[in-house]
C-alpha cells in the first residue's frame, strides 16, 4: 500500500502515515452518507492508479495535489459527487483517461464536473496579465475568450466546478514556491484577478482570505513582510485591546440573558494593506489604526442578533452611516450579517458584526454551505434564487454575441467594487461601483431599460447618468410611447451606462433595428431583379445553393452588400433543375490541348492536370505517361509521384507562355459567424478568381471551408491567400493537396 505524510490545511499537525483512503475517510465519514463512501474512495483509487509515476515540480508525487483539493473540499462538507470529481479533476488533461472511461466508472455527474474544471483549467488566461500578451482579435485572443465564455456557462449550470477550481488553485498557491519567478508572478496576479474575486462572489470567506494573502505575498513580498513584522511587532497590545472588550461584551449580553460566543476577528495581511491605503488618503498613519481586529457576536437566531446589536448601541457611540442591516436583505452572495462601528473607549473605531452561528457558517464557507444543512442540489429553487449573479451569465448568453464582449461583462460586471441599493419594495440588487439608474432599468429587465424615460433616487428625480451608491432606493420611469433606447446611451463619454451586460442589450437593439432595414432593402432588391433569375427561389435554395439559413439572412445579405444580385445570379445560373449545383460538383481535370503545359518543351501535347496534388502555374511539376490518356502533371514533391515504380513513365515538363487556368483546393479555417461564407466567396469573386466547388462544415465551435479556385498561377493563389486571412474570424489558410 502507497503511504503519504499528511498535513491538515493551514494547519500545523503532527506528521502520521495514513493511506490515501484512511485519509479522505478521516475526513468524510462524520458527515458523509455510509451508502457514498464507497464510490469516494473508489476513486481515490482510480486517481492513484491514474497518476502512477507522475510528480509535481516540488519534487513530491502528484497524487498529493487532487488529494488536498479534496481534503480541504471534504472540510466543507461537500457532496461525494464533487469530492469524486476533485479526486479526478486532473485526470483528463494528465492522464491517459478519457470522458468515457470516468462517465462509465463514475457516472454522467462526475464526468460533467470533471471536464467543466478541465476547461476551466485551459481557460486560466483570463486576468489582465495574461490578456496583454494576447493580440486583440488574433486567433490566440479569440480561442481564448470563447473558451472562457463555456467554462462560465458551464459554471452557471453546475456552481461545483468553480468549488473544485477554487480548491485547486488554494492548493497550487499554497505550493507556488517550486514554480519559476515568471510563473509565479503570472499565477498570483491570475489569482488576484479571478480566483479570489470569484471565491468573494461566492461568499466563501475562508478561501477568499487565503488566496489574497498568498497572491500578495508574491505579487509585492517586501510589502508582505514589512506588514508581517510590523503585525507581529504590535500583536500583544491589540491583542490585549481586544480582550479587554471582548470580556466586557460577553459579560453585557450574559446579564441580558443572551447566550452568546465573542470572538475577535483579526485583518488579513492583503485586506490590511488595502485599509492602510485608504488611511493614508486620509494622512493617517500605522499606528493610529485601531480596528485591526473586529468583534463578531454569534447567537442562537435572529432575534438575538437584533438584541445583541441594541445593547451593544446603549453601551457605546454609534458612528453615523456604519449600520448594515444583511440579515433583512442578504447579499447575492447568501451572507447575511448585522454590521455597525462602534467608538470603544479612547475614542477608537471597532467593527462589530452580529450573526447567527448558521450565519457565520455561510459567511466563512458561501454556497459551499448549501451542502452543511441539506441535501445539497444544485436544482434547488430557494438556492438558485439566492447565487442570482450565476444566472445573470445565462441571460448574457443570450444578449452577447461576441465572446469577448462577453468574458469583458463578467470582470467588469462582476469582478469589480461592488455597491448595493434597493427597489421600491426592498429588493437588494448588486451592481458594479459606477452603475447608474439606466444599468438598473437594464438589470430588471430589458423592456424596462428599452423604455425607460427618467429614474428618482431616494424619491428624487435624478438624471440618468448617476453613479449609484450603497443604500440607493432606486425606481425607473418608463413609457409605452418610448420606441427605443437613445443612441447617446452608447456614448461612453456621456456616463449613462456603466455595465458591459447594459451596454450589450442597447447595442444589440440597434443591431436588430439595422437589420430589419437591410431586410427591408434586400426585398426591394431581389423585387426588382428577380426577373432575371432561370430558377424560383425556394427555402431548399436558399440554404443548399445560397447558403443562407433563412430568407431573412439571405435579403439581409443582399440589403447590406455583403452579397450582390449578380453573385446570386451567377450561383443560381448554374443550378441545375435536377437539384445538381455545378458548384459543388468535384472539379474535373483540366484536359487537353490547351492546358499551357509543355511536354520536354513541346507545346499542343495532351495533358491532364493531376487531382491528387492539383499543381498550378509556378509549381515544381513532373509528368507522368499514362498508357491511354497522355501526359498526367503532377507537383514534383506529390506522393504519388515519390512511391512510383515505374520511373522511366516519368517525363520533364513545364509550363507554356500560354495563360490557363487551373484548379486550386484550398482549406479554411474560421470562427463561425453569420455572412462568413458570403465574405469569403465575394473576396474570391472580386479577385476575378472563379470558384467551381465550395462546402463548409462545424467543427467544434470553428467552421472548416473547402474551397477549389481557379487561377492562372501560382502568383496569383498568393495574392488570394493574403487577402483571405484578412476575413474577419479567419484562423488559418492552407492549399490542400
Amino acid at each position: 500500500m502507497v503511504y503519504y505524510t499528511i498535513a491538515c490545511i493551514g494547519e500545523i499537525m503532527t506528521q502520521s502515515t495514513l493511506s490515501i483512503s484512511e485519509r479522505i475517510e478521516s475526513r468524510v465519514k462524520s458527515y458523509l452518507n455510509t451508502d457514498d463512501l464507497p464510490k469516494v474512495l473508489e476513486a481515490c483509487d482510480f486517481a492513484v492508479k491514474a497518476h502512477q509515476g507522475q510528480f509535481r515540480e516540488s519534487g513530491e508525487e502528484f497524487i498529493e495535489h487532487p488529494l488536498s483539493t479534496a481534503e480541504f473540499l471534504a472540510d466543507l462538507k461537500l457532496d461525494s459527487t464533487t469530492l469524486i470529481a476533485a479526486l479526478l479533476h486532473d485526470t483528463l488533461e494528465d492522464c491517459d483517461v478519457t470522458y468515457a472511461q470516468i462517465q462509465d466508472s463514475f457516472g454522467n455527474e462526475v464526468a460533467e464536473l470533471v471536464d467543466g474544471v478541465t476547461k476551466l483549467t485551459k481557460a486560466e488566461i483570463i486576468s489582465e496579465e495574461r490578456e496583454i500578451l494576447l493580440e486583440p482579435g488574433s486567433k490566440e485572443d479569440l480561442m481564448q475568450a470563447a473558451t472562457i465564455r463555456k467554462m462560465l456557462l458551464a459554471m452557471a449550470n453546475d456552481v461545483r466546478i468553480v468549488l473544485i477550481k477554487l480548491a485547486d488553485r488554494l492548493h497550487n498557491m499554497k505550493t507556488l514556491k517550486s514554480m519559476p519567478a515568471d510563473t509565479q508572478f503570472i499565477k498570483a496576479k491570475e489569482t488576484l484577478d479571478v480566483y479570489a474575486p470569484l471565491a468573494h462572489r461566492l461568499g466563501i470567506w475562508e478561501i477568499k482570505w487565503q488566496l489574497e494573502d498568498l497572491a500578495f505575498q508574491y505579487l509585492n513580498p517586501e510589502e508582505y513582510v514589512r506588514l508581517s513584522k510590523w503585525l507581529n511587532s504590535t500583536r500583544a497590545d491589540r491583542e490585549d485591546y481586544v480582550e479587554r472588550l471582548r470580556v466586557r461584551v460577553e459579560k453585557i449580553l450574559t446579564e441580558s440573558g443572551i447566550k452568546a460566543e465573542v470572538i475577535g476577528r483579526p485583518k488579513h495581511i492583503y485586506s490590511l494593506s488595502k485599509k492602510i491605503k485608504n488611511y493614508q488618503a486620509q494622512n493617517k498613519t500605522l499606528n493610529e489604526i485601531y480596528d485591526l481586529f473586529a468583534l463578531r457576536i454569534l447567537v442562537d437566531n435572529d432575534d438575538e442578533c437584533y438584541s445583541a446589536l441594541g445593547m451593544v448601541h446603549n453601551e457605546w457611540h454609534q458612528i453615523p452611516g456604519q449600520f448594515d442591516d444583511y440579515i433583512s436583505n442578504p447579499k447575492d452572495n447568501l451572507y447575511k450579517s448585522l454590521h455597525t462601528t462602534i467608538l470603544c473607549e479612547d475614542a477608537n473605531p471597532v467593527e462589530i458584526q452580529i450573526r447567527t452561528h448558521e450565519m457565520d457558517k455561510v459567511a466563512e464557507y458561501g454556497v459551499a454551505a448549501h451542502w452543511l444543512y441539506k441535501e445539497g442540489s444544485i436544482n434547488d429553487v430557494e438556492f438558485l434564487d439566492k447565487v442570482s449573479w450565476l444566472r445573470q451569465l445565462v441571460t448574457w448568453q443570450n444578449d452577447i454575441d461576441e465572446d469577448r464582449e462577453f468574458v469583458e461583462s463578467f470582470k467588469t460586471d462582476i469582478f469589480s467594487d461592488q455597491v448595493f441599493v434597493y427597489t421600491p419594495k426592498g429588493e437588494l440588487k448588486e451592481f458594479p461601483l459606477g452603475a447608474t439608474p439606466l444599468d438598473f432599468a437594464y438589470r430588471i429587465h430589458t423592456d424596462v431599460g428599452h423604455s425607460c424615460i427618467g429614474a428618482k433616487v431616494n424619491k428624487k428625480l435624478v438624471p440618468l447618468d448617476l453613479a449609484l451608491v450603497n443604500g440607493d432606493v432606486v425606481e425607473i420611469m418608463t413609457s409605452k410611447m418610448v420606441k427605443g433606447p437613445s443612441l447617446d446611451w452608447l456614448n461612453s463619454d456621456s456616463g449613462y451606462v456603466f455595465t458591459t451586460s447594459a451596454r450589450a442589450k442597447i447595442r444589440l437593439w440597434f443591431n436588430r433595428q439595422e437589420r430589419q432595414i437591410n431586410v427591408d432593402h434586400g426585398k426591394e432588391i431581389f423585387a426588382k431583379h428577380s426577373k432575371r433569375l432561370s430558377v424560383d427561389i425556394n427555402e431548399d435554395l436558399i440554404k443548399e445553393v445560397l447558403k443562407y439559413d433563412s430568407f431573412e439572412d439571405f435579403f439581409a445579405a443582399l440589403g447590406n452588400g455583403a452579397t450582390t444580385i449578380g453573385q446570386v445570379i451567377k450561383r443560381i445560373t448554374a443550378y441545375d433543375v435536377t437539384g445538381t449545383d455545378n458548384h459543388f460538383k468535384q472539379i474535373s481535370d483540366v484536359q487537353g490541348f490547351n492546358s499551357g503545359i509543355e511536354v520536354l518543351g513541346v507545346g499542343d501535347l495532351l495533358t491532364r492536370i493531376a487531382q491528387c496534388c492539383s499543381p498550378i502555374n509556378g509549381d515544381p511539376i513532373i509528368g507522368y505517361i499514362t498508357r491511354n490518356r497522355g501526359v498526367t502533371v503532377h507537383r514534383l514533391d506529390c506522393s504519388t509521384i515519390k512511391f512510383e515504380q515505374e520511373k522511366e513513365r516519368l517525363v520533364s515538363v513545364g509550363w507554356g507562355l500560354q495563360k490557363t487556368v487551373y484548379p486550386a483546393r484550398i482549406i479554411l479555417e474560421a470562427v463561425d459567424r453569420v455572412g462568413l461564407l458570403s465574405d469569403i466567396t465575394s473576396l474570391v469573386s472580386a479577385e476575378r478568381v472563379n470558384i467551381g466547388y465550395c462546402v463548409s462544415e462545424e467543427v467544434g465551435d470553428n467552421s472548416v471551408v473547402s474551397l477549389t479556385v481557379y487561377t492562372t498561377g501560382i502568383e496569383q493563389l498568393n495574392t488570394l491567400f493574403v487577402k483571405l486571412e484578412g476575413v474577419k474570424g479567419v484562423l488559418s489558410v492552407n492549399r490542400s493537396n
